[in-house]
């Protein structure tokens, strides 16, 4: 019994520091986050409340509504497109690549990460705009007439995070790729299978929790993301970090940004249960 008792106090000594961290750092700076999105402004002053104002004007304002739409249909089409790019290529590493030229493969996919997110952005800015290179390219070729508008719209915004996530979701999913048993491949061979029922049938429901994690990570990262939007997509559609940003920035309304600070949060925590119930019922 006492054997026990010492072993429950060393494993509450181990998980205390982090426990404390969680409690300081997310926990209580959470809290104080929601007790802030009920209060009211006055003028300039911030009045403790318990007053819903600042929840029913994001859902009855067609603005604040428009951003909140905005960050989801942003944030889902980067997560299915990233997907759809990110598969084929960690399937042609993982399957195509000889093994001795995987790691290269690897650290050629994860060279973006070595770069400033910001640069990346700018970098991006300068590709697209009316005299980048794509336009001058299409121009040069006679393709077209006039320089296309790509830069400040929505496409510049999904094309920044997708060139962003496709890597980071090749790497969640060459792991899951690389731990597949070579067995099961030459086994559906033998019965008959070809290699889209093999995909289908074996491939695919093996490695989806490598997908599921990798769509969850991408969409927690975009939906929260304030750079991209604001250099590649500009002021022209709004998202929800933008205007969290700009109710702290200009109008100064706590209140308010704390309220759609939470609204993104309960998204994500939305997003993380979808997730986790996804790969439980997998492996069942």
């Amino acid at each position: 019994m006492s054997l026990r008792r010492s072993e429950v106090r060393l494993g509450w000594g181990l998980v205390a520091p982090a426990l404390i961290w969680a409690l300081a750092f997310f926990c209580l700076p959470f809290a104080a986050m929601v007790a802030m999105s009920f209060a009211r402004m006055e003028g300039r002053t911030i009045v403790p409340a318990i007053d819903p104002g600042n929840y029913i004007r994001l859902l009855t304002e067609p603005a604040m509504l428009k951003a909140l739409t905005n960050s989801l249909e942003i944030t889902l089409v980067v997560t299915l497109v990233s997907v759809l790019l990110a598969y084929p290529l960690a399937m042609i590493i993982a399957f195509r690549v000889p093994r001795r030229w995987q790691r290269l493969a690897l650290l050629l996919a994860i060279l973006p990460f070595w770069t400033s997110y910001v640069v990346r952005c700018y970098a991006w800015l300068l590709v697209l705009g009316q005299n980048g290179v794509i336009n001058q390219a299409l121009l040069g070729l006679g393709l077209i007439s006039a320089p296309l508008e790509i830069a400040a719209t929505r496409v510049a915004t999904v094309i920044g995070f997708v060139h962003f996530f496709v890597m980071l979701l090749t790497l969640t999913i060459f792991a899951n790729l690389i731990q597949l048993p070579k067995n099961y491949l030459r086994a559906a061979a033998d019965l008959g299978a070809g290699p889209v029922a093999t995909f289908l049938h074996v491939v695919l429901p093996l490695t989806l929790p490598g997908v599921v994690t990798g769509a969850f990570l991408t969409f927690v990262l975009c939906i929260g993301d304030y750079i991209t939007p604001q250099i590649l997509g500009g002021n022209a559609e709004l998202t929800l970090p933008q205007l969290i940003m700009l109710q702290l920035g200009r109008s100064g309304n706590f209140p308010f940004a704390s309220a759609l600070s939470v609204t993104l949060m309960a998204f994500v925590t939305l997003a993380y249960v979808v997730a986790a119930r996804w790969v439980r019922l997998d492996r069942l």
